[in-house]
C-alpha cells in the first residue's frame, strides 16, 4: 500500500519503541517522515533504517516540552517540505507514583511533554492544514487515560487530558477537513516497558498472562492502527478514541 505517497508526516518521540514503528510504517507507505526526538542520534538511527529500506526520512531533534521548540520544529519542516499532511503526537513520559509520592517537577514535566506539546504543535500545524484543505492528526493517549491504573496519577491524568483534547480539537476542526483521532494502547512490548518490568521483578510472560488475548501488544500493531487512522480509509473517523489492548482490563 502507498496510502501516504507525496505526503509529509511528523512523528514525535520517533526514536522510541512505538514511535519508530509508526515512522517506519508511514515511510513504508510512501510518506516523507520527519523523525522527531529529543535524542538526535537515536532519531538519525531510525531515519537511516527507513532510508535503507527504501523510504524517505529526516531526523530532527527538538525538546517538545518547550513551546518555542515546537514552533521551530514545525517551521523547519515547512521550510524544507512546504507542507505537513500528518502529525503524530506520540512522544510521552511516565512518571510513576501516587499523589504523595510524586514531586511537583514530575507533575509539571508530565503535562509539558504529554499534553502541552500537543497544544503547541497543533497550533503550529493547523493553519497550514486548513489552507491546504485538510490533514490528519493522531495522538497517542492510553488505556490508562480512560480507565486509570493505581500509582500513575500524573500519567493517567495527562492521558485523560489527551483524550479530551483530541475530541475537542476534532469537533472544532472537522469543518476544515482536519481529522483528529487518538490511539489508546494497553501494555505494549517496548524497551521502556521492559525496563519497568525488570525494575518490578517481573517478566514479559507475567504480563502476557494478564491479557485475555494471550500476550501484550507489539509496537507494529499500534503503528498499523495509527496508519489506518491517518489514511483516507478512515475518512469519516474524527474524534475517535481507539483502544488497542487485547481485551485487557486495567489492573
Amino acid at each position: 500500500m502507498q496510502r501516504f505517497l507525496n505526503k509529509v508526516a511528523i512523528v514525535t518521540g520517533g526514536a522510541g519503541g512505538i514511535g519508530s514503528a509508526i515512522a517506519s510504517r508511514l515511510a513504508a507507505e510512501g510518506a516523507t517522515v520527519v523523525v522527531n526526538d529529543l535524542n538526535l542520534e537515536a532519531a538519525q538511527a531510525v531515519a537511516r533504517v527507513i532510508e535503507a529500506d527504501g523510504g524517505s526520512a529526516f531526523a530532527l531533534a527538538a525538546d517538545i516540552a518547550q513551546g518555542e521548540a515546537c514552533r521551530g520544529l514545525v517551521q523547519t519542516v515547512l521550510s524544507r517540505f512546504e507542507r505537513i499532511d500528518l502529525l503524530v503526537n506520540n512522544a510521552g513520559i511516565n512518571r510513576r507514583g501516587n499523589l504523595l509520592a510524586l514531586s511537583e517537577e514530575d507533575w509539571h514535566t508530565s503535562f509539558a511533554v504529554n499534553l502541552d506539546s500537543m497544544f503547541h504543535l497543533c497550533r503550529a500545524v493547523l493553519p497550514g492544514m486548513i489552507a491546504q484543505g485538510g490533514g490528519a492528526i493522531v495522538n497517542t493517549a492510553s488505556q490508562w487515560g480512560l480507565h486509570p491504573a493505581p500509582g500513575h496519577i500524573a500519567y493517567n491524568v495527562t492521558k485523560a487530558a489527551v483524550a479530551s483534547f483530541t475530541q475537542n480539537l476534532a469537533r472544532d476542526y472537522a469543518p476544515h477537513k482536519v481529522r483528529v483521532n487518538a490511539v489508546c494502547p494497553g501494555e505494549i512490548h517496548t524497551p521502556m516497558l521492559e525496563a519497568g518490568v525488570r525494575r518490578n521483578g517481573r517478566t514479559i510472560a507475567d504480563l502476557d498472562r494478564l491479557v485475555p488475548f494471550g500476550r501484550i501488544g507489539q509496537p507494529q500493531e499500534v503503528a498499523a492502527l495509527v496508519a489506518f487512522l491517518a489514511s483516507d480509509e478512515a475518512a469519516f473517523m474524527c474524534g475517535s478514541l481507539v483502544e488497542i489492548t487485547g481485551a485487557q482490563a486495567v489492573a
